[in-house]
């Protein structure tokens, strides 16, 4: 029986951290949904397309490609890198994501990976829309300013130069854009556990996580628990 495990939240809440240790220690696939929302929102940015044209967007879509291999994604061919990690990525992934055109493209994509493999899937809207079937389905949050401070932090390890002030203030904007918006909006999905990672450490995120896994999925799985 696959497992499958839906971790939803806001930005910077730890759900890429915490889902790739999770994956890794029970040898199963990871899924990085808000990077392909990032992918698309710069890709069709740089492509001078308005995020309320939906009709351009439709057009350009149609020539566009998004593979998932060994845990990389390719855009029409070529590997992505960290040019997707960047607060304004970030603004892109959520102004572009809210047309409806871009959320069918990418979800018929996600749900195509998610449906035949044990996975750990992270996004803001698995739990409800891409794996409505998780056995397990985890809505992690914590503070605007933590989560400010981790991306703070995040970016500037990359060498990269940013303003704690200006990501607070983007993250909360993306809030806004991501839990307001009509199509599949930023919800805790009904039977997701809710997890408050402000005063946790990474390892205590995933152990919770694992425990709740040991009890809902396939015993196989526990093996590679620790």
């Amino acid at each position: 029986m696959h497992c499958k495990i839906a971790i939803d939240g806001p930005a910077g809440s730890g759900k890429t951290t915490v889902a790739k240790e999770i994956a890794k220690r029970l040898g199963i696939d990871y899924l990085d949904t808000g990077a392909m929302y990032r992918i698309v929102g710069l890709y069709l940015h740089n492509c001078g397309v308005s995020p309320d044209s939906t009709e351009e967007i439709e057009k350009t879509l149609s020539t566009v490609s998004i593979e998932y291999k060994d845990g990389k994604y390719y855009l029409n061919g070529k590997q992505v890198g960290d040019e997707i990690r960047t607060a304004e990525a970030g603004i892109y992934a959520s102004r572009y994501g809210a047309n409806p055109v871009v959320r069918k493209f990418l979800t018929k994509i996600q749900k195509e990976i998610c449906a035949t493999r044990s996975i750990v899937a992270e996004g803001r809207d698995i739990g409800t829309v891409v794996m409505p079937d998780a056995q397990v389905k985890i809505f992690l949050i914590a503070s605007p300013e933590v989560r400010a401070k981790r991306r703070y932090e995040e970016l500037k390890s990359k060498g990269l130069e940013v303003s704690y002030d200006e990501l607070l203030k983007q993250i909360i904007e993306r809030d806004k854009l991501d839990s307001s918006r009509e199509i599949a909006p930023l919800v805790k999905a009904e039977d997701a556990i809710e997890i408050d990672s402000s005063n946790l450490s990474v390892e205590d995120v995933v152990q919770k996580i694992l425990e709740i896994i040991k009890e809902r999925c396939s015993l196989n799985f526990q093996k590679t628990v620790r």
